[in-house]
């Protein structure tokens, strides 16, 4: 399938989400353009738009709107594409809009890193966009990685070292590299004689787990039997992974002592 420079098909797929411009409002639908896909144009039949009654087409898009829409049919030897705006849901919405503009930064990006370079910008496309995308799974996380760690994320995806190099010194200029830090308390209780000293043994031991998630945890004494615990890591999906894994750890842990434990996020 042929693909444009930012790593996307010429045509998208049936199922996708697209992000597209409006560009005029006729009586059975919008005609939209697909930022995404060279502006190709696409329709949003107005039976698409909602699913109650539409009265006004005008109260649900307009012209020069940006929107996110599911594609329902393609047929590129017709030029047609079909979408659907009723069959989003917002927070697929919100997260498409995230994604798009995450990936317009990276291909600007990416056009800094070819002038910086005295290349051309679809030499450098050609060279790392493919790669980023297979390697990470978008332009931006491999660009985000690359913020990161240095060099190495582009080098170990099969970037050149010179062009890797270029894009490090752009990538830590531009890209903030956000965290995530969340939190829960333990309450546990004991009836043995070294009761405390197990209790911080079993709970120092499970924050060693964090690291299997790319996490870091720690432990903090609120007040026997309170022990608040705050798990850090790069996105909510890592540590929020790190943080179950330590609530199951200790819980499993305890249940062979003599004592109670519960878990409480807040």
């Amino acid at each position: 399938m042929t693909r444009l420079s930012g790593g996307h098909p010429e045509w998208p797929e049936v199922g996708d989400l697209v992000v597209v411009t409006v560009t005029r409002i006729v009586n059975h639908g919008a005609y939209v353009t697909l930022d995404e896909y060279d502006n190709k144009e696409a329709l949003l039949h107005i039976s698409e738009i909602s699913s109650s009654w539409v009265r006004n087409i005008r109260n649900h898009v307009r012209e020069r709107q940006k929107s996110v829409l599911q594609v329902l049919r393609v047929d590129p030897s017709k030029g047609q594409v079909d979408l659907s705006l009723r069959r989003v849901t917002q927070d697929e919405r919100r997260k498409k809009l995230e994604d798009w503009k995450k990936n317009r930064k990276a291909e600007t990006l990416l056009r800094n890193a070819a002038a910086a370079l005295g290349r051309s910008e679809a030499a450098v496309f050609e060279e790392v966009g493919g790669k980023l995308v297979e390697h990470f799974g978008s332009l931006y996380a491999g660009l985000e990685a690359t913020a990161k760690t240095g060099v190495k994320a582009l080098v170990e995806a099969g970037v050149q070292e010179g062009t890797a190099k270029a894009l490090e010194e752009i990538a830590r200029d531009k890209i903030v590299v956000k965290g995530v830090t969340i939190q829960g308390v333990f309450e546990i209780t004991s009836m043995e004689s070294r009761g405390v000293d197990e209790i911080r043994g079993v709970l120092m031991e499970s924050k060693i787990l964090a690291a299997e998630h790319d996490a870091d945890a720690n432990l903090y004494t609120i007040g026997a039997p309170k022990y608040r615990i705050e798990v850090s890591a790069d996105d909510y999906k890592k540590a929020e992974a790190a943080m179950n894994t330590i609530v199951e750890f200790t819980t499993e842990k305890w249940s062979s002592h003599d004592g109670k434990i519960s878990f409480t996020r807040t």
